[in-house]
């Protein structure tokens, strides 16, 4: 795929993910299902499932868990031709217990000193990622380590001079950062450089200090961004946007929450791969909703993804 042009390209890293087999602490757990976790592997696997061309950037140790999560990506048809394995760092590891009171539940990550925190500048290949329509980005890359930052700010420069669309979620990791101040900075610098941003109401607060979606909204498109959403949970999304104004999309309803983890991230692959098949800002957001609705109701990160088949069944 480096020589013909694609969709979709995304850096950030993946970690094996074990989730605990039954409620409590996760201490407390003895069995554990492996999955695969990463926001942007998340939005990686959910883009290419609706059918779209993705590129994903990143590092891997060569150990059995790097091995296994080139070997899932591979088989969801990710393009890993940018993926490094590296032997002398180990790959990222997480832990997420159960719940069964529809919250957030407890995520334990192991990725300091990780393969992909040593991803920098250097592993940003401009030929290739021009040869990408469109570029992701996240706030978790650029928080995992002093050198994935200027990364970031480096993919984000090249894809905004040859006049590609970025897209960019805050994916807040207050852990990451040296401070909540470092955080906002960056995280709001990074988002001046997208076209497309997607902020949850509860990282809009952090952000800008505005507790209302039209207030965050309008935070983000004085900096220059051409489209904000702003994830209300089970509320739905507002959208502010140059072409389709300003309006609300209510949210899908929900039998039972079983893993509000991962949601974001598939309505980030829903509104992304929406916009960039020309449909329209609603309907971007309504599709985002949707696959985010789907993602609430199973355990790990991808499973609720959906097929193209069931995009097209949804009529959506």
């Amino acid at each position: 795929m480096t020589s013909s042009a694609f969709d979709v390209a995304l850096f950030g890293e993946a970690m094996l993910l074990l989730v605990a087999d039954q409620p409590g602490p996760i201490e407390n757990a003895t069995v554990f299902h492996k999955r695969t976790a990463g926001a942007e592997t998340n939005v990686a696997i959910g883009l290419t499932r609706l059918g779209l061309k993705v590129g994903w950037a990143s590092r891997l140790g060569t150990d059995s868990m790097g091995r296994a999560l080139l070997a899932a990506m591979k088989g969801e048809g990710i393009d890993c031709s940018h993926v490094v394995c590296d032997p002398t760092h180990r790959t990222g590891l997480q832990f997420k217990g159960r719940v069964t009171d529809g919250s957030d539940p407890p995520v334990e990550s192991h990725r300091k000193g990780s393969a992909a925190s040593f991803m920098g500048p250097a592993d940003v290949d401009e030929d290739w990622l021009r040869s990408a329509r469109h570029l992701h980005a996240t706030g978790v890359f650029a928080a995992i380590s002093e050198t994935t930052l200027p990364a970031a700010i480096k993919s984000m420069d090249v894809m905004r001079a040859a006049g590609r669309t970025i897209s960019f979620d805050p994916n807040l990791r207050p852990a990451l950062w040296s401070s909540t101040e470092s955080m906002r900075h960056w995280i709001n610098d990074l988002a001046a450089r997208a076209d497309w941003v997607l902020p949850g109401i509860e990282e809009g607060l952090i952000l800008t200090g505005h507790d209302t979606p039209e207030a965050i909204a309008r935070f983000y498109r004085e900096r220059g961004a051409k489209l904000v959403v702003v994830k209300l949970g089970a509320k739905g999304a507002y959208y502010d946007s140059d072409v389709s104004g300003t309006g609300t999309v209510p949210g899908f309803p929900v039998k039972e929450v079983v893993d509000t983890v991962g949601a974001g991230d598939g309505f980030a692959a829903g509104v992304v791969s929406a916009l960039l098949e020309g449909k329209s800002v609603q309907d971007a957001v309504r599709r985002g909703a949707w696959i985010g609705a789907r993602a609430v109701q199973v355990l790990g990160d991808t499973e609720g993804l959906p097929t193209r088949a069931q995009l097209e069944e949804a009529r959506l």
